[in-house]
């Protein structure tokens, strides 16, 4: 074999080793990646188009249509309080609604009692103290909101204090059980839904930021 042939076969093994290691080295990609940049496009002679502003703001059209009594007040709303936003305040409310739920069911009001009204709050305490009086506890697992839907929006023109209508449908678990630690009611693995209509209010223009639970109906 001569010399040129045994040097092509040399180098072609060797560019087989690297490619086999740069292989190993990267390894397959899957999923998600970082999208290439994009191609720079040609620069256009025509006019170009400018989004013009003072649009439907989908921040409420997304839950109501314009001119409906809902959209009306939440417009006033971000009015008197620019800094409002009906995505942010349904976030938050979601996450008060489990907070608030897991305090009743475990009966632990002192965190959650700067978020309610007087009357509810009072409602919750007896509550807790009438199943206290039967001996029964509860242990129950939030599992999560499965939806939630703004339901009613009012903003009293006098008061400038806002209500808005949240409605949940949540999942958790739930166990009743007896003075013997007994499970009279419920599972503790078996879940089951939850649907609630809540009313959360507050003082729009405020210094105080924190929104009230006010009525609470199944």
């Amino acid at each position: 074999m001569n010399s040129p042939l045994i040097q092509l076969l040399v180098l072609a093994a060797i560019a087989v080793f690297l490619i086999l290691r740069l292989k190993n080295v990267l390894g397959t990609r899957e999923g998600f990646e970082k999208p290439p940049l994009p191609v720079q496009q040609a620069k256009r002679s025509g006019p170009t188009f400018e989004v013009i502003e003072g649009g439907p703001d989908l921040d409420i059209t997304d839950h109501f249509d314009e001119g409906t009594s809902e959209a009306v007040a939440l417009t006033k709303m971000k009015r008197i309080e620019p800094s409002f936003n009906v995505t942010e305040f349904l976030a938050g409310g979601r996450g008060a609604y489990e907070m608030i739920v897991m305090g009743f069911e475990q009966g632990e009001l002192d965190e959650i009692k700067p978020f309610l009204s007087d009357d509810v709050y009072e409602s919750f305490v007896d509550g807790i103290a009438a199943r206290e009086d039967l001996g029964l506890t509860i242990e129950a697992n939030f599992i999560g909101v499965r939806e939630m839907t703004l339901e009613n929006v009012t903003l009293d023109p006098d008061t400038n204090e806002a209500e808005l209508t949240l409605r949940f449908v949540a999942e958790l678990t739930q166990a009743v059980r007896n003075k013997e630690g007994e499970i009279v009611e419920g599972s503790i693995t078996d879940a089951k839904k939850q649907k609630d209509t809540w009313v959360f209010a507050r003082i729009m223009g405020s210094d105080d930021p924190n929104w009230f639970l006010v009525s609470t109906d199944g």
